[in-house]
């Protein structure tokens, strides 16, 4: 790649939280000022040297609404004439913010740049933007009738795309149960062997007693998850192969990656963790939704001259299992290197914050073992799928 690089200075994450759980207090744009915050400190720059703030949310509405991509400046301890964003790319929101940050730093426009993303999925439930407008009689809805005639459906839902996934690529119930209960595994073993340490942001919650502690593990890894637990949970729909089990959990979190030019390296005397070398997006079928980031990889490994044998880690999100087990099919990648330390189905999923939560540990997977390229792919409401192709430093 010539011209202007980019480069990842600080990643930060906040620990996954149930729905209802440990930062069910915590108004998300307090939330995500607290990782604007982390991140400033994390690479020691001065906060005014901030360009631009891109913040991804998927459920802009309620407490989310109004723009909370400023809020979280005005409830950080950034100055005031930082500018920010907020925009909205359904589950891959933070990973595009990522792009458009390193766009904006490879075209010489700006210099320093946070992409980050918040979702409280507990104070802004999944799908409130069209359930609050549905409630109050306010139009139809986001798809046209011409819209859902031309692909000849009542209705766009992830649930559906994850069980024609499972059809269509020949994924049982029990390849899903036991896809899923490796992710709690891993995911288990990584916290207990402290790869998440550096990674998370460290937030203060308040328990009902009124003691005040810091939330620093992910709250949705069940690590005594068996294959008859997993196995037990009731099925989404009759006769489907995929469960909650097997799903990405309901999450309340944020995450964040602040990233910069080699003139902004230099002059404030930042150290690289990573130089983000490939920046692909794509969109094909509405329907299955979730089947893009296979033809995503393709294209990017494409474009930045790479093999998927040339990869070392790969984050892969963990929407429903079938998404992730069909990409390590069609790409021919080695199930070792995918989601090593587990994934959204025990880490949980954040929606707009998942793109930067992903990026935050990749970039700490690669750095603690030493290895050197790392894929990052989403699926996306819509059928539209990221994949970032970072070079580890």
């Amino acid at each position: 790649m010539s011209g202007n690089q980019a480069y990842i200075v600080a990643v930060g994450r906040t620990a996954g939280a149930r729905r209802n759980g440990k930062l069910a207090a915590w108004h998300p744009a307090d939330l995500a000022g607290t990782v604007l915050d982390a991140l400033v400190e994390r690479a020691g720059v001065d906060p005014a040297a901030i360009d631009d703030v891109i913040m991804g949310c998927v459920g802009q509405a309620g407490e989310q609404s109004m723009h909370v991509g400023r809020n979280a400046v005005l409830a950080s301890r950034l100055p005031k004439s930082v500018p920010a964003v907020t925009i909205d790319r359904q589950c891959g929101s933070s990973q595009q913010a990522i792009h458009f940050a390193a766009q904006a730093v490879m075209s010489g426009t700006q210099d320093v740049v946070i992409a980050a993303g918040v979702e409280s999925m507990t104070r802004v439930p999944m799908g409130s933007p069209m359930t609050l407008a549905a409630n109050a009689g306010l139009g139809v809805g986001p798809w046209s009738q011409g819209i859902l005639e031309r692909f000849d459906v009542p209705e766009f839902s992830q649930f559906t795309g994850a069980e024609m996934m499972a059809e269509k690529y020949g994924f049982s119930r029990t390849d899903c149960d036991a896809f899923a209960l490796e992710s709690h595994r891993r995911a288990a073993a990584a916290t207990l062997a402290g790869a998440f340490a550096a990674e998370i942001v460290p937030v203060e919650v308040t328990d009902a007693a009124g003691n005040v502690a810091l939330h620093v593990i992910d709250e949705g890894i069940r690590a005594d998850s068996t294959p008859e637990s997993i196995g037990s949970v009731k099925l989404l729909r009759e006769g489907g192969r995929l469960s909650a089990a097997s799903a990405s959990q309901i999450c309340d979190g944020a995450a964040g990656v602040l990233v910069v030019s080699e003139t902004a390296l230099k002059a404030h005397g930042l150290t690289p963790l990573a130089r983000i070398h490939n920046l692909t997006v794509t969109a094909g079928d509405p329907v299955i939704m979730l089947e893009e980031p296979l033809a995503a990889t393709d294209r990017a490994l494409k474009r930045a001259g790479l093999r998927i044998a040339d990869i070392d880690l790969y984050e892969v999100n963990e929407a429903f299992a079938p998404v992730p087990l069909a990409w390590l099919g069609h790409v021919g990648a080695d199930p070792e290197r995918l989601n090593v330390n587990g994934g959204a189905i025990a880490l949980g999923h954040p929606l707009g914050a998942s793109g930067a939560k992903l990026m935050t540990t990749l970039v700490h997977a690669l750095r603690a073992r030493g290895k050197r390229w790392g894929l990052q792919t989403m699926c996306e409401g819509g059928g539209i799928a990221n994949v970032t192709i970072i070079e580890a430093m």
